[in-house]
């Protein structure tokens, strides 16, 4: 899988952009603020229809437009056309020259995993970031997983607003709690199984990047113990409280420790800046291992920031994808660029919005 060709229409900073990538390992080199990051960005917008930067699309439209475009070349056995058009009143998205209904149909036509500065909320932040983590790995994976996925949120949201109500009608919310019951216990099940199987790559990765300093421990923690319906029953009270849904894989949690501390708590910056590298490492390994080939790696200037034992962990996994002829992209600065990556590179200068070969 490799994105052969970018086009950029009013997406940051960049008015227009056509550009064609070979696979391999493109560095991106410039000074900062002239769009490096941007490009990345625009690729896994492409794979996940989020930004990485967590922001919404008009903050990634060009000053003073109204909307910004993507298209691209994705090939796999077969080559892929994609579009995606967005302003503050159209929003589109073609695949193949047909519109896309559903989400479903069209997540997984490119994949890609982004190591940034933003992935330290993996750790840091609330649980709904590690919970979409794995809801994102679950969705490229497992067919059906991302509809039940929306189905559950909606089903969530209409009984949270009959929970708001004045006076709450029992066969309305009676018919919405067994709807999220059912679409609950598909979704618990999926990540309970998931966990289990990218836990030890997770821990390798981390041992490999620590050299073996502490003991990774990683658990999903379901805010439902043992019955779904019964929990939910039972939560009645609190719900007429909260005038929310208390209970449900939307409250469930990835518990992540180092030598049986919550890694988030007691965690030094460089184990939790580790911990994340081996968190995004086990997904590139996953999706390569379940799908037989390696996702795009989007890597933003996260080398520089890296130690030297922490930087030679994340080696072969990019090692790995140059054998199996992946894709990897790649952004720094002249100073701070990793000279061990000394291997066949295709260098970009990126300026001001602009992208030349080197």
């Amino acid at each position: 899988m490799h994105l052969s060709h970018l086009r950029l229409r009013d997406f940051r900073n960049y008015a227009r952009l056509d550009v064609g990538f070979d696979q391999g390992f493109h560095v991106l080199l410039g000074n900062n603020a002239q769009g490096k990051t941007n490009i990345l960005e625009s690729i896994y917008l492409m794979a996940t229809l989020r930004s990485f930067r967590g922001v919404g699309g008009a903050q990634m439209i060009r000053h003073q437009q109204k909307g910004y475009f993507i298209g691209a070349t994705v090939v796999t056995d077969v080559e892929h056309d994609v579009k995606i058009y967005w302003s503050s009143s159209e929003r589109k998205i073609g695949l193949n020259g047909d519109p896309v209904r559903r989400l479903s149909d069209y997540i997984g036509t490119l994949r890609a995993v982004v190591f940034c500065s933003e992935d330290l909320q993996l750790v840091k932040g609330t649980a709904r970031i590690r919970r979409r983590f794995i809801d994102l790995l679950l969705s490229q994976t497992q067919p059906g997983y991302l509809e039940t996925l929306q189905r559950y949120t909606r089903a969530v949201r209409s009984r949270n607003a009959v929970l708001k109500r004045p006076k709450i009608d029992p066969a309305v919310l009676d018919s919405f709690s067994k709807e999220v019951v059912e679409l609950g216990n598909q979704l618990i099940d999926a990540r309970k199984k998931l966990v289990p199987k990218i836990s030890p790559l997770v821990r390798l990765a981390y041992r490999r990047i620590s050299n073996d300093a502490e003991e990774l421990h990683m658990e999903y923690k379901s805010s439902v113990k043992d019955d779904f319906s019964s929990e939910l029953a039972a939560s009645a009270e609190r719900e007429r409280r909260y005038k929310s849904t208390v209970v449900g894989p939307h409250r469930d949690e990835l518990d992540l420790q180092l030598d049986e501390r919550a890694a988030a708590k007691f965690g030094s910056e460089g184990q939790k800046r580790s911990l994340v590298v081996a968190l995004k490492m086990a997904q590139a390994e996953y999706l390569t291992g379940v799908l037989g080939v390696p996702p795009v790696l989007l890597i933003d200037d996260v080398m520089g920031e890296l130690d030297v034992n922490r930087r030679a962990g994340l080696l072969p996994l990019l090692e790995r994808s140059h054998h199996a002829m992946g894709q990897v992209f790649m952004t720094c600065t002249e100073e701070n660029w990793p000279r061990e990556l000394s291997r066949d590179l295709n260098k970009w200068e990126v300026n001001s919005g602009s992208l030349r070969a080197i």
